[in-house]
């Protein structure tokens, strides 16, 4: 009996050594991984800020050009050959493409590090949907393409921030204008509830096949097609729409399928909430 006291015992203390190990373990384990939350933590403040700083940098030269640009093609200096304002085109259509992409690395930059603000105030749909139309008709003019904003009579006035919204719709007709080489891009507002509106921008484009659209919104993430080779970019557009909206309260998606055009649609409250201070 006594012998049975003794082994028993003698496997208690094992397991208790045994259990103090594992213990210990994972405590370091523990540790371990704090040092690499913080290293992480680090890393990411050190992108924000290198995006933000590359992003500031680059606005400079780049407003530097396209000043120029727009001397040369006022002809304040002299008359101008045609082929002069071909090449003083290609180089004012470069540099806005650049400002396009250090603008959505800038934003980035600002979401990532919090500093992102809001500002909510009440507008008409219809003053935006006119600034649209405004902003894509040289565009749209120049191409194969009809805009059309239909008017969005069944949207009560919101209150959310208009500037945030307004990048959303931009990036989504620009990216349905790039790949519609002919046809139709219609933007449309309407009720998706009682407190909710839902913003689609469809074109009858290229369309986008089935085992791309998942990936879509994410970071960096490219369309693979002839198309997108014409047009640089960052790949951060539909997810800094994603980041916006998602900031408005609301949320993205799209459907498409190849050859039969895309839709892409946000979905907001018509009265952001704001939290009390």
């Amino acid at each position: 009996m006594q012998e049975r006291i003794a082994q028993l015992q003698a496997e208690a203390a094992a397991l208790r050594a045994e259990l103090e190990e594992t213990n210990q373990g994972v405590l370091a384990l523990y540790a371990e991984l704090d040092i690499q939350a913080e290293a992480l933590k680090h890393a990411s403040d050190l992108k924000s800020r290198f995006l933000s700083y590359m992003s500031h940098e680059f606005r400079a030269p780049l407003g530097s050009i396209l000043s120029m640009t727009r001397l040369l093609s006022d002809q304040l200096d002299g008359p101008l050959s045609e082929e002069q304002h071909r090449q003083v085109g290609f180089i004012s259509l470069s540099a806005n493409e650049l400002t396009e992409m250090v603008d959505d690395l800038l934003d980035l930059a600002k979401i990532e590090a919090g500093r992102v603000t809001i500002s909510p105030a009440w507008f008409n749909m219809m003053d935006l949907f006119s600034a649209l139309r405004g902003m894509f008709r040289p565009i749209a003019e120049g191409a194969k393409v009809d805009l059309v904003f239909e008017p969005p009579i069944p949207v009560p006035q919101l209150f959310t921030d208009d500037k945030k919204l307004a990048q959303i719709l931009r990036n989504f007709v620009s990216n349905a204008l790039k790949f519609t080489p002919q046809g139709q891009v219609r933007v449309l507002a309407s009720m998706e509830d009682a407190q909710h509106v839902r913003f689609t921008v469809k074109d009858t484009g290229i369309g986008i096949p089935q085992e791309l659209q998942a990936n879509l919104f994410e970071d960096f993430s490219q369309i693979d097609s002839p198309y997108q080779k014409r047009f640089r970019g960052t790949g951060l557009g539909l997810s800094l729409c994603k980041r916006f909206a998602t900031l408005l309260g609301g949320h993205v998606g799209m459907s498409s399928a190849p050859g039969q055009g895309s839709e892409f649609f946000l979905v907001i409250p018509t009265r952001l909430e704001v939290p009390s201070s």
